[in-house]
């Protein structure tokens, strides 16, 4: 008993010292610890480069080779090639560069291109054919030819065969602006008759006198156009014109809903806003024109292909939903596109996404 009892003294004595030791350990490791591990934060700067690895057929290692290689330039201070031109943004915004449309008696010729652009080479088409330029405005977008009369080039463009004493004198205007989707531009050309050579500038004439005649002009320019492609160029003058956008967005707020905003004649308008819901697959399932409705299946394309095969594989008969009326409404020089859920709809409110889709098209 007095030897287990000594034990238990000399464990509870020599406790205490055996941690001190380790305190005092403890505490040169870390008073020394800048000593026992060395700093090689810098080493990187006065490191020398390894040969690099090769393999078997002496060729260095995928590895080792550069991932982004810098090509030797030839030369003294020039670069030895030519600095790609950007890609033009504008040709994916029509399927076609140059498109003959029409609505009503409206005809006109969309290019893909900006009037800037396209404002020479009309000058330069209507003084090949004969018409020539009497008088243009860049601020109006108009150009104006000379009596065609008088050029038996001239005459047979616009279809003046016979020559009577009587005839009454003909002269062709062009026109630019603008087009409705971004970076186009739409022109037409209308001839009119004159009582005498007006020697200025006349106003646009807005009715067509012959809508045929007009749409062989435009293909005809169509094709002088498409020729001329490749030595195109800028016209200062022209780069004044108006480039502001004709359609826009209005965001909704306390007083007003979201709406696209279209700066065209009504007829025109709706004739763009059925030319969306065609190209973009939104079904219509009625509209009238005059009373200003569009009914339409505003959900996104996987969603009706959904639900359509739901209603396929429960035997009911698979058909378009009517789920947003679209109306469109004239306010001055505008037309106003609105969106929202149809009366006979329950789903889920598809106006902001219909409105985008509308927006982005044209935009």
């Amino acid at each position: 008993m007095r030897h287990s009892n000594n034990s238990v003294m000399l464990c509870s004595h020599g406790l205490p010292r055996v941690r001190s030791l380790l305190a005092l350990a403890a505490a040169g490791v870390l008073v020394s610890g800048c000593s026992l591990f060395q700093d090689s934060s810098d080493d990187y700067a006065t490191a020398k480069q390894a040969e690099p690895l090769h393999g078997i057929d002496g060729e260095p290692l995928p590895r080792q080779r550069s991932a982004y290689p810098i090509r030797s330039v030839s030369g003294s201070g020039t670069m030895a090639s030519q600095v790609p031109r950007p890609p033009d943004l504008t040709a994916e915004i029509l399927d076609e560069n140059y498109v003959i449309e029409s609505v009503d008696d409206q005809s006109w010729l969309l290019v893909n291109d900006v009037p800037g652009r396209i404002w020479p080479s009309v000058a330069a088409w209507m003084n090949q054919v004969g018409l020539g330029v009497a008088s243009d405005s860049t601020q109006l977008g108009m150009m104006q030819s000379e009596i065609v009369n008088f050029s038996r080039r001239a005459r047979a463009v616009v279809g003046l065969d016979e020559t009577g004493a009587d005839e009454p004198l003909t002269l062709v205007q062009a026109r630019l602006a603008p087009g409705v989707r971004r970076k186009t531009t739409e022109i037409q050309l209308r001839p009119r008759l004159v009582a005498e050579s007006p020697g200025r500038l006349l106003s646009w004439q807005d009715d067509p006198r012959d809508q045929a005649l007009e749409e062989e002009l435009l293909r005809d320019l169509s094709e002088f156009l498409q020729a001329r492609e490749d030595s195109r160029s800028y016209s200062r003058a022209a780069l004044s014109m108006s480039s502001e956008p004709r359609v826009t967005m209005r965001q909704p707020d306390a007083e007003q809903a979201q709406a696209v905003v279209i700066e065209l004649p009504f007829d025109r308008a709706w004739g763009e806003v059925r030319r969306v819901f065609e190209d973009e697959n939104i079904p219509i399932l009625d509209l009238d024109q005059s009373a200003g409705y569009i009914l339409v299946d505003g959900r996104p394309a996987d969603e009706r292909e959904r639900s359509w095969f739901t209603s396929w594989f429960a035997g009911d008969e698979v058909k378009p939903v009517a789920t947003n009326r679209i109306e469109l409404m004239e306010s001055g020089d505008k037309v106003f596109v609105t969106a929202e859920r149809a009366d006979s709809y329950n789903g889920g409110n598809y106006s902001r996404s219909v409105l985008s889709r509308l927006y982005e098209y044209l935009y």
